[in-house]
């Protein structure tokens, strides 16, 4: 079962979107001129605190909420110029799950899972053969004939991800779908839509406020803050850049302590810079006894990356040499104190 979608450049596009709510004169403005371009085939994090937008966000891609300004393009489609009839039809591409599932009670999973499909009117034996292949896609093939009531919250998820595959969408949006979930059952949702997005060549946006689980599965993420893009990109690239900020939230050090007579410095690392003995050098290198002040390694989209914090003894001025030296081996040094 594989879903397809001529390749171009971007599956989902926005371009200066603004989203207002409330009256003229006492108006809030939800997303303020933002764009974003989403590749296929990559799962892309939308991070950001309670109020900043995201769920205006998620609801203006697939036009449940309409923008006051700016075009979303879904799979080679722009969405805010299709009439009524067309956009009902379009928006069959996108699958969306939620954060508190929102399944039907008095249906059986199967029933939950075919709902979209008979709206749709496609006929019985089709859609009990598409409902059949999508459970034991997530892993519920035995549970079809069970209620909401008898799921753990974990397999209801799993019911709200086969309920969004059912129409073959080429898009999948998750809004906060694993923040009522435990840890542990987090992380098997995450893994499912990880490997559907593998298995499938699906395109996933999901928001969340989590940067474990931008941590855990996305290619590329971006910041919104007041309804603003305050930063995006590829999150190997983003570790590699001075002043992230999601680069910072993905490697938490936590603040700097004040301290007299030293130097402190943040290393980032990733790829071949990974495994090298870097601080054995620099100590051997420049006669420095360097303090290890913290340290964070991670996974982050198939690369090891990590951060360092070291003490050096002396002013940045002193240690002008040995700072120059990490840079010329490709990492990225910057100065804290």
């Amino acid at each position: 079962m594989t879903f397809h979608h001529d390749p171009g450049k971007t599956m989902i596009q926005l371009q200066h979107v603004t989203k207002f709510f409330g009256r003229a004169d006492n108006s809030v403005r939800a997303l303020d001129n933002v764009s974003l371009d989403v590749a296929p085939g990559e799962i892309f994090g939308v991070v950001g605190q309670s109020g900043a937008g995201k769920s205006t966000l998620i609801r203006t891609i697939n036009m449940l909420e309409r923008p006051d300004s700016g075009s979303i393009v879904v799979a080679d489609r722009d969405l805010t110029a299709l009439p009524v009839g067309q956009l009902r039809e379009a928006r069959r591409s996108i699958g969306m799950i939620f954060q508190h599932f929102n399944l039907l009670s008095s249906r059986t999973v199967r029933g939950n899972v075919e709902l979209g499909l008979e709206i749709a009117g496609v006929g019985s034996k089709e859609r009990s053969k598409r409902s059949s292949e999508i459970l034991d896609l997530v892993g519920l093939g035995d549970k079809s004939g069970s209620y909401p009531s008898q799921l753990s919250g974990g397999q209801k998820q799993r019911v709200g991800i086969a309920r969004a595959l059912a129409s073959k969408p080429s898009v999948l949006l998750s809004d906060e779908a694993t923040s009522a979930l435990d840890p542990e059952t987090t992380r098997s949702i995450l893994q499912l839509v990880k490997t559907i997005n593998a298995e499938l060549g699906l395109t996933v946006l999901l928001i969340t406020h989590e940067m474990e689980v931008v941590k855990s599965i996305c290619n590329s993420a971006t910041l919104l803050e007041n309804g603003r893009v305050v930063e995006t990109g590829k999150l190997v690239d983003l570790i590699s850049t001075t002043g992230s900020r999601l680069a910072r939230d993905l490697f938490p050090l936590g603040p700097v302590e004040p301290r007299s007579g030293g130097t402190v410095i943040d290393i980032t690392f990733s790829g071949g810079t990974a495994d090298r003995p870097v601080i054995s050098q620099l100590s051997r290198t420049h006669g420095l006894d360097v303090s290890i002040l913290g340290a964070v390694i991670e996974t982050i989209d198939g690369n090891q990356a990590g951060r360092t914090r070291l003490e050096l003894p002396g002013s940045p001025g002193e240690n002008d040499a040995a700072i120059a030296d990490l840079r010329s081996q490709n990492l990225l040094v910057e100065v804290v104190t």
